[in-house]
């Protein structure tokens, strides 16, 4: 087993306090968005053997893929860590985004490559040939968009917009009436897509219907009986103005995630998170469809080809537990599934779910990790990378600890 250091991310609507927090280290001053934990080859995590060395988690794992990741894993996923695992601490909306299918991502990534657009270029689609499925487990209140409300919903609410407007005597901006009209037609992945559309290709039209209702609901125009939605909306708007994504917002469901809720993301999945902090797993993949609240750039025929226009539930995950104590929660991937495990004071230690490779992290408290071969002991904050050779592995309270701690586990999906 190997300690791992990781890769902070200092994007700009990044928490400045929350991952330091957590782990309990000194805050560095800037934003520190995503806690990279893993062997994607943007930011691998580092390994520590055991006489000092370090090595880029990628590159341990390429020097003898069969002892890391396991047959099974191998010739399902080739030579590589199939999951990402991030702390993920939002102050700031993020990007309004979609992921690709896997065939999308490998069609893109090798026609990007054809036509000779470097791997870094800002207007690329595609930085690697994988798609991205994710899940995010809310360690603190978390404010989500994600997935289409059915257009009776969103209907609702833009006729909502446009009788607010006229009763304060303004027109209603024809971007609105046409989204109205868009929301109404009979068959809903057509209205679904003509709207998004619609608000996504309006240009300056869009922007000024923003500052059109932003300034009358500021004014004290209505909310009720869509409070949410647009206290959300104003929220938006006011880290990017006039974005088309701004309106798209009243398109999707609104989650409040409480701590413990945990929600996965298909590919099609249009969504954007809005503040909060929690553990996010993914398919180890950097590949994002962007569709609004961001400077980056926003490819809008690659996006519709990639949007899945259908309402949806909130995709929620509840755990499964086992028999010795810990939560398992396990998406409809193969590429992962997340544990989370308790122990108390002198607690009776527990067998680590794994299948294949595995990332630990501690949030709370100290561990020990117990295998066969080796052991290794973690503090709050510390990360470890298993081999699939080091299995079975079991996570002990520490001898003597007075405190509970809690430990967030990543393996395949491969088992379930």
């Amino acid at each position: 087993m190997y300690q791992i250091e990781n890769v902070l991310r200092p994007y700009a609507w990044g928490s400045t306090t929350a991952i330091a927090s957590l782990l309990g280290r000194p805050a560095s001053g800037g934003p520190e968005a995503e806690m990279w934990i893993g062997a994607h080859p943007d930011s691998p995590s580092t390994a520590v053997h055991p006489n000092g060395v370090t090595q880029p988690l990628d590159a341990l794992i390429a020097s003898d893929p069969l002892r890391c990741l396991g047959s099974e894993s191998l010739a399902e996923f080739g030579p590589r860590l199939p999951f990402l695992t991030k702390l993920l601490a939002a102050e700031q909306p993020l990007s309004l985004q979609v992921h690709p299918s896997l065939d999308q991502a490998r069609e893109g990534f090798a026609r990007e490559n054809a036509a000779g657009i470097p791997a870094d270029a800002a207007d690329r689609n595609y930085r690697d040939d994988n798609h991205k499925p994710e899940m995010i487990f809310a360690l603190t209140p978390f404010k989500a968009l994600c997935g289409f409300r059915s257009p009776a919903e969103s209907k609702d609410i833009f006729g909502h917009l446009a009788h607010v407007l006229d009763s304060a005597a303004v027109d209603v901006p024809d971007v609105i009436k046409g989204v109205i009209a868009d929301l109404g037609q009979p068959d809903e992945p057509a209205a679904l897509k003509a709207a998004f559309s619609r608000l996504i290709e309006g240009g300056t039209g869009v922007s000024d219907a923003i500052n059109e209702v932003v300034a009358v609901l500021s004014a004290g125009a209505p909310l009720e009986p869509h409070r949410e939605a647009l206290t959300a909306m104003v929220d938006i708007n006011e880290a990017f103005p006039g974005d088309p994504g701004v309106l798209i917002s009243l398109l999707l469901n609104h989650l409040s995630l409480q701590p413990g809720d945990v929600v996965y993301l298909p590919a099609g999945n249009v969504h954007a998170y809005l503040h909060g902090l929690g553990v996010e797993v993914m398919a180890s993949s950097d590949n994002v469809l962007r569709g609004g609240l961001t400077p980056k750039h926003v490819d809008v025929p690659e996006l519709l080809k990639t949007v899945r226009f259908a309402a949806l539930g909130v995709p929620r995950i509840e755990a499964s537990g086992t028999e010795f104590g810990q939560e398992l929660y396990r998406p409809p991937f193969k590429e992962f599934q997340l544990q989370r495990i308790e122990l108390g004071p002198g607690a009776e230690p527990v067998p680590l779910a794994q299948t294949g490779p595995a990332v630990v992290v501690v949030v709370s408290g100290s561990v020990l990790l117990d295998s066969p071969k080796s052991d290794l002991r973690l503090q709050r904050g510390a990360a470890a990378f298993i081999p699939d050779i080091e299995a079975p592995v079991n996570v002990h309270p520490v001898q003597g600890a007075t405190d509970t701690s809690v430990a967030f586990a990543v393996t395949t999906g491969l088992g379930n």
